[in-house]
């Protein structure tokens, strides 16, 4: 009976100290109150009374930041809620150095929260979250490295002002979208204005380039028919020239002849003129014979 009383002790003691630490967590081991060795994650066994075993979350972790009410620079109220997200790096400290590090590090954490929102307005406030929690981390971390955890991020969830405030800054931006609306309801004015403008500008260039084409056609054409009369006067000349070159008279005729065909005015000449004879000569043109009519027999 003794024997077994024994056995029973000893596996009840076994039981008793065994300890099992999870991946997700690491395990301080004292002996009467004195810190031993720190322990991971697998099968552990202990001395029951004699050894302790404290186990810690060693994952991130997260702390609300109840909403509270912050005076910023311009003397206006505002309510505050963020989060903080840390992880504990050193279980030792954890323990050993803070009495409870999630209960510190939310007092800290608000804190730290109107220090930073105290220094600025509540416009800067509202337009720099991310410098906001961007500072309160920095200072986090450096007053949390004898608490042996690491501040990961901050995240301000809510940063409201005083109703009557949000009614006036919601007015400042509706009259800022509305001067936008109208000076892009400008610039298209402005833009449908000088397509208009251009779209006349090549209209008249093409009526511009069509009388240029005209001119110059009617040009052309002048020019032809000059050259043509020129031609006809020198063919004249050249007449004269070659059959009245001794005949003063006839050749003061066919000079008021060809300067009438210059001027293109119109004379009668006869018909049966050596004027007339000339020009047919130098046209390429035969007179028409005239027949004389026939004597009538006598009776």
């Amino acid at each position: 009976m003794v024997w077994e009383t024994y056995a029973v002790l000893v596996g009840l003691i076994f039981l008793l100290g065994i300890r099992i630490v999870r991946p997700t967590e690491l395990g301080v081991i004292e002996r009467l109150g004195k810190y031993t060795k720190t322990a991971n994650q697998g099968f552990h066994w202990i001395f029951p009374i004699i050894y302790r075993m404290t186990k810690i979350n060693v994952t991130e972790q997260m702390v609300d930041v109840e909403p509270q009410t912050v005076i910023t620079r311009d003397k206006l109220n505002t309510v505050v809620d963020a989060v903080v997200y840390y992880q504990i790096k050193d279980v030792v400290k954890s323990i050993y150095n803070v009495d409870n590090h999630k209960v510190q590090l939310t007092s800290l954490a608000r804190t730290t929260l109107r220090a930073v929102i105290g220094k600025m307005t509540l416009t800067e406030a509202n337009e720099n979250r991310d410098e906001i929690n961007t500072k309160v981390e920095s200072i986090l971390g450096k007053e949390t490295l004898s608490y042996g955890v690491e501040v990961l991020r901050v995240e301000i969830q809510t940063l409201e002002p005083p109703q009557d405030v949000q009614e006036a800054m919601n007015q400042v931006v509706k009259a800022e979208q509305e001067k936008i609306s109208a000076r892009d309801l400008a610039n298209a004015a402005e833009t449908r204005a000088d397509g208009d403008r251009r779209a006349e500008i090549k209209k008249a260039e093409g009526i511009k380039q069509s009388l240029i084409l005209q001119s110059e056609g009617r040009a052309q054409a002048i020019i032809k028919v000059a050259a043509a009369r020129a031609n006809e006067i020198q063919v004249v000349n050249e007449s004269i020239n070659k059959y009245f070159k001794n005949e003063a008279q006839v050749y003061k005729k066919l000079e008021t002849t060809a300067q009438s065909l210059e001027s293109g005015s119109k004379y009668v000449i006869d018909s049966k003129s050596n004027i007339m004879n000339v020009i047919s000569d130098v046209a390429g043109v035969a007179p028409l014979p005239v027949n004389k009519p026939s004597a009538k027999p006598k009776k």
